[in-house]
């Protein structure tokens, strides 16, 4: 049997940082609703992304997707710059 690749998540997010060496600090927005007043709020969280060619700069909106370890905090990888800013 052929095993079949795990679908990899995907998120686009702002990049928040970028001093460190091939790594972009990205932060993603997403709302969420509260399960008894159902009032929508804003939930952010940053990700340490892989970027090979330091391509990313502070600012731009980029894609990224899920990928083996890294290091001890990446596990992400940069797919694509969807806006430069």
């Amino acid at each position: 049997m052929e095993q079949e690749e795990p679908i990899k998540r995907k998120f686009e997010g702002t990049v928040v940082s970028d001093k460190e060496n091939k790594t972009l600090r990205v932060e993603v927005e997403r709302l969420k609703q509260h399960p008894l007043y159902k009032k929508r709020y804003t939930v952010t969280k940053k990700y340490a992304v892989h970027d090979e060619d330091n391509e990313g700069k502070e600012g731009d909106v980029v894609q990224f997707q899920e990928c083996r370890p890294i290091s001890k905090t990446k596990r992400w990888r940069l797919t694509d710059i969807v806006e430069s800013s």
